[in-house]
């Protein structure tokens, strides 16, 4: 299990991400990248604060297959609030992201806990697959609780109509195209109130784990959710989620990981399974 982090360290590690400080080190982190001797079999030798990629045994993401999963007989329905909120957008360096103002974002309930939508980034292609099958994004809602347990919502996307949230901010990440973003800096171009309701659909289906963050360092105990409905992007919105960013970070998806064990849990209410 990865050292407990505080709740303001653990909204800047997701908000500003691209360099870290080393929980209980006073060490600057390494920046990592997809490719080359930074890429992901090489996080866990960057940094001492980075060995959870390497050494961790709850790692994400992971594929989900029938095989490995069972039915889920406590899980609940993911109850989410969202509404409009004040929204920055983000270049971090290695995603581009919604973060959400002084918990502003909205709320889910998971396991009977609350949890705050802290902020929200895509990756391309996506990161989870479902029986081997990689779909072209993957939206992470990443939530908070008071007691600074994470969990994520995760979408998956298949390239169709256009996704509602990014229509919304389509000449902004034109805007923030245009913006330098380096070292630790992160580019960002306000949204103002951004309403984010169509993200709270009912979900008839969702997959239940318990994995990491999939970029360093890799924190493990995050509850994961990812959605059983694949909804759409269209081409031209990836093509705009990946202009911002540099070479090494336009195909940002961390490879699967290993299950070592993990049963993935299933809730789906019209299924007995």
């Amino acid at each position: 299990m990865a050292p407990p982090f505080s709740s303001i360290f653990v909204v800047s590690l997701l908000f500003l991400g691209f360099f870290v400080q080393a929980h209980g080190h006073g060490v600057q982190s390494a920046a990592f990248t997809y490719e080359g001797s930074h890429g992901p079999q090489k996080w866990g030798s960057l940094s001492p604060s980075y060995a959870a990629c390497s050494n961790g045994k709850l790692q994400s993401p992971v594929d989900i297959s029938k095989d490995h999963s069972v039915f889920g007989k406590e899980l609940q329905t993911l109850a989410r609030k969202y509404s409009i909120a004040n929204a920055t957008l983000t270049n971090n360096g290695f995603n581009i992201g919604v973060h959400f103002w002084e918990n502003s974002g909205g709320t889910a309930i998971i396991d009977g806990k609350n949890y705050i939508l802290r902020q929200l980034h895509w990756h391309s292609p996506a990161e989870h697959r479902l029986n081997g099958e990689q779909y072209a994004a993957e939206l992470h809602l990443i939530h908070q609780a008071e007691d600074g347990t994470l969990s994520v919502i995760a979408i998956l996307l298949q390239i169709g109509e256009p996704e509602p949230l990014l229509a919304k901010i389509q000449d902004k990440l034109v805007e923030l195209a245009n913006e330098k973003c380096g070292g630790d800096e992160v580019a960002h171009v306000a949204l103002g109130d951004l309403d984010t309701k169509h993200l709270r659909k009912k979900t008839r289906k969702y997959y239940r784990y318990i994995g990491s963050l999939t970029t360093p360092p890799c924190t493990e105990n995050v509850i994961w959710n990812v959605l059983g409905k694949v909804r759409t992007i269209s081409q031209q919105q990836l093509e705009a989620l990946k202009a911002p960013l540099d070479p090494v970070y336009k195909n940002n998806a961390r490879p699967v990981q290993p299950l070592n064990g993990r049963k993935i849990e299933i809730y789906d209410e019209l299924s007995e399974y």
